[in-house]
């Protein structure tokens, strides 16, 4: 991932500085504030799961291509829980601490899932304060122009949501005619210069379940790509600057690619918790003492099919960013991580956890994952 200059965290960097924010990071070289700023109102639409080499096989010729000016990276994990935070905040990965859609919460004494704010396995909440698990503050709060989140409906005022979108004003939606008709509402709800956060999940539920090459997924980017051009077509006149992204693409698994933890000799038992962050970026928590056991354990079980290394590696390396690193993300990210090469996943199920497969996924390093496109357009 890119962090100083190319990188979804630069982008929020651009658009912070636009509406009078104080960015945390370098703006993005291919879009800088000062054009932002020259429009009036201000959109960004997040298509989860959109990648960019997906944007190129099938959107030649359409509206989401047509205004392509190149490519993103994610941020790391390449996965839902630690880009849109980052969309919310500002903040890279290494700052806000949200590693996946499973985290150690040391805070709390369980893994949980920080989306739905739920303990792993178990539909019940978790038992803490939002404030104590989600360490940075809403982007929105400090920007001078009035911000708009236009969301889906059954996420809107989830207490994730609630949290991260602070002092700005929420609309829900319930299909993807509705997130156009909000998204146009929104902007055209006053005079004054506006924000407006748009986000649309379908397209990443979609690849998940049927995976992203599927017919399912190629119906649901023909929709998303007409709504595009009608969005476009009905903010006309309104000094609007449209800038369509997402937070990850997609590779499919199955088969021999899709691995199940419970079949590596012996290193369940080495573990002091269930697996957390993705099925693309494993974080281990190893029992003490046993650490060297386990590397070379989960070695030998995935040879080229993983890079099996310490945790503090990739947060030495960069990968999750760069700045003043959360207190708890050592614990968070754990001592062993398993970063899948290819289109191999690695998967554990607990009690309580319906034991499915997703076809799609992501959270790893493939240019298919981490490449997001960066869309522009002006009405």
């Amino acid at each position: 991932p890119d962090y100083a200059g190319g990188g979804f965290v630069n982008l929020i960097a651009s658009i912070v500085e636009a509406c009078g924010g104080a960015p945390r990071h370098a703006p993005l070289a291919a879009l800088s504030a000062g054009e932002l700023a020259a429009a009036r109102n201000i959109v960004l639409l997040i298509v989860d799961g959109l990648g960019d080499r997906y944007l190129a096989r099938e959107g030649a010729g359409g509206a989401l291509h047509a205004r392509r000016r190149g490519s993103l990276t994610s941020v790391f994990p390449s996965t839902t829980a630690s880009a849109i935070t980052t969309s919310y905040t500002g903040w890279a990965p290494l700052e806000h601490g949200l590693t996946g859609w499973f985290t150690l919460f040391g805070e709390a004494g369980c893994v949980g899932s920080p989306l739905p704010f739920q303990r792993r396995g178990e539909k019940a909440a978790l038992d803490i304060e939002p404030s104590r698990l989600y360490r940075a503050a809403s982007l929105f709060d400090g920007l001078a122009r009035h911000s708009i989140v236009v969301s889906f409906r059954p996420i809107v005022d989830s207490t994730y949501n609630r949290h991260h979108c602070g002092r700005a004003e929420r609309r829900a939606y319930d299909k993807l005619e509705g997130l156009i008709e909000e998204t146009v509402a929104a902007v055209k709800s006053s005079p004054e210069p506006k924000f407006v956060y748009a986000y649309w999940p379908e397209f990443d539920a979609l690849s998940h379940r049927f995976g992203n090459g599927s017919p399912e997924a190629r119906a649901q980017f023909g929709a998303i790509d007409a709504a595009f051009a009608e969005l476009m077509a009905r903010l006309a006149g309104t000094d609007t600057v449209v800038v369509a992204t997402a937070d990850h693409g997609f590779v499919d698994s199955v088969g021999t690619d899709a691995l199940d933890f419970a079949d590596a000799p012996g290193l369940a038992a080495l573990l002091r918790y269930p697996l957390c962050g993705e099925s693309r970026i494993a974080f281990c928590h190893v029992q003490e003492g046993r650490v060297t056991e386990f590397t070379a354990r989960a070695r030998e079980w995935l040879g080229e099919r993983a890079r099996v290394c310490a945790s503090a590696e990739l947060v030495d390396e960069g990968w999750f960013g760069r700045g003043d690193a959360h207190p708890r993300l050592a614990e968070r990210v754990g001592e062993v991580a398993l970063l899948m090469h290819g289109r191999a996943t690695v998967k554990d199920w607990t009690p309580g956890e319906r034991r499915h497969r997703h076809v799609g996924h992501h959270g790893g390093a493939s240019a298919d994952e981490m490449l997001i496109p960066l869309i522009v357009g002006s009405a």
